[in-house]
């Protein structure tokens, strides 16, 4: 079996009752493999970031079943999850701790998922892997251990993150959006940074863009949300040859809406 992750039928409605009832995921299945770098894409309220936090335990569902590597991990707790699956946010400032150092964070980031004691704080050898392991961002913060992570621009500090979130290979990476909040150039550099970490360690990878030429240019897989159902699942060289307008009209098709998210577009 080469299967990672297998979602089925989930759904997850919220303020259930009230006049703002949001039934957001409708019946998601997904099949996700060992070697899959999967992006995804929607318009505004699709689904997108309820499916993630499903993923990632942040809720629990509604309905329906998630599967790691075929144990069922449905109730179980987000800290728990934590131990398997990784997550990058966003908001630059979610995934570190502003008031420590970069060695003190990745000191945490390394001990994700084991039972914590009593002992020495952080040893030479660390140090040493800790410097290594930065070099791969190339910014110089191999040189910065004891700098304060809340010193950091908002580039360096996703790009901390995202090396946080890998340095213990995780079995599935959820990428929420996490080079939204980024200028051109930065984004640029978080973007080649994701795909050297994920390809290096051959980490099965969820990530949502809000960029349909970024979807088809990164991973192996595309999806497309609508309305809380997959209704774009596209791959190897058919999502590779896909043009934006092709997209748009393949998506159109499937759902039987117009896109009215222009952002998706235009990026």
């Amino acid at each position: 079996m080469n299967e990672i992750l297998k979602v089925r039928n989930i759904h997850k409605t919220f303020e259930v009752g009230t006049p703002n009832e949001n039934h957001a995921l409708k019946g998601i299945n997904l099949n996700m493999e060992k070697d899959d770098f999967i992006s995804i894409i929607g318009g505004n309220g699709a689904g997108k970031s309820t499916f993630l936090n499903s993923i990632a335990g942040s809720f629990s569902i509604d309905y329906g079943k998630i599967f790691l590597e075929d144990k069922d991990i449905t109730e179980m707790p987000a800290n728990k999850r934590a131990k398997y699956i990784s997550r990058v946010f966003q908001d630059t400032r979610m995934g570190t701790a502003s008031r420590l150092t970069i060695e003190e964070n990745l000191s945490i980031a390394t001990k994700r998922g084991q039972k914590r004691g009593l002992s020495r704080g952080i040893k030479a050898k660390d140090r040493a892997f800790f410097k290594e392991e930065l070099k791969k961002l190339q910014l110089g913060l191999e040189n910065r251990l004891k700098m304060e992570v809340g010193l950091l621009s908002g580039g360096q500090r996703q790009a901390l993150t995202l090396l946080m979130a890998t340095i213990v290979t995780p079995k599935v990476l959820l990428l929420d959006e996490h080079t939204a909040a980024l200028d051109p150039k930065t984004s640029k550099m978080v973007t080649e940074l994701t795909d050297q970490l994920v390809f290096e360690k051959n980490i099965p990878t969820l990530m949502i863009t809000h960029n349909m030429q970024h979807a088809i240019e990164q991973g192996n897989r595309l999806i497309m949300l609508h309305e809380g159902n997959i209704v774009v699942d596209v791959s190897g060289e058919q999502k590779q040859n896909l043009t934006v307008m092709e997209l748009v009209n393949l998506f159109q098709t499937k759902s039987g809406a117009e896109l009215s998210d222009d952002s998706l577009i235009l990026g």
